[in-house]
């Protein structure tokens, strides 16, 4: 049940509820208000969309698993204990459900079902860069190497930029496990990225914010 230490929201209307804290926004979802939900998909969708696509590669459709997280974060928002992590509440679902999509993958391949990578067609649209459509096809089969877990906090450390403690919460690890985690895929994707030609380029703008 979510606990509640402020003012109650009923005593307390927000008139403009677009320009909330996410803490009060937190609060209004949770009370229903029928202004929030549209609110939180403008405020998240955007971030969530992002990290989904940076967690299962280029032009991979995602539409369907963005609308599967925000409807877990309207069936278990009852249990936001902590209205001011509404944010990291929202990132932690949408991990999940990134890390349950690449496991699923894994098991469909398992089982000798196909999976498709990108067409040059939907690359286009992603990166009409010819050699960066390549690097970004290479670095994406070297991500396919990782984990489902190890994959996603490298997504959300290097390539999203969240902090070694919101990686940790979103993965739901303590933070010395998520360091581990992310040293060790750090240290497998620097040593195959170091050998092609296409991403050895790239691999010193990604070491500046390689520290886990």
């Amino acid at each position: 049940m979510l606990m509640l230490t402020h003012v109650d929201l009923a005593q307390n209307p927000v008139t403009d509820l677009a320009e909330a804290d996410d803490e009060t926004l937190a609060r209004a979802f949770v009370e229903c208000d029928e202004r929030a939900p549209r609110i939180v998909w403008e405020r998240f969708s955007p971030m969530v969309r992002r990290i989904l696509r940076r967690s299962l590669g280029p032009a991979v459709e995602v539409e369907d698993l963005l609308q599967d997280v925000f409807l877990r974060v309207h069936q278990k928002s009852p249990g936001l204990r902590n209205p001011k992590a509404f944010r990291a509440f929202i990132i932690s679902i949408a991990t999940f459900e990134a890390r349950h999509e690449l496991r699923r993958r894994w098991v469909r391949q398992k089982l000798g079902f196909k999976y498709e990578q990108a067409s040059s067609l939907e690359l286009r649209v992603v990166h009409p860069d010819p050699d960066g459509r390549e690097a970004l096809l290479r670095f994406y089969r070297i991500l396919d190497k990782l984990n489902a877990r190890d994959r996603t906090a490298f997504v959300l450390r290097f390539m999203e930029g969240l902090e070694l403690t919101e990686v940790a919460d979103a993965i739901g690890v303590s933070v010395a496990t998520a360091k581990r985690r992310l040293t060790h895929a750090w240290t497998r994707i620097r040593l195959q990225v170091e050998r092609d030609p296409y991403l050895v380029d790239y691999l010193v703008p990604l070491e500046k914010g390689s520290d886990p």
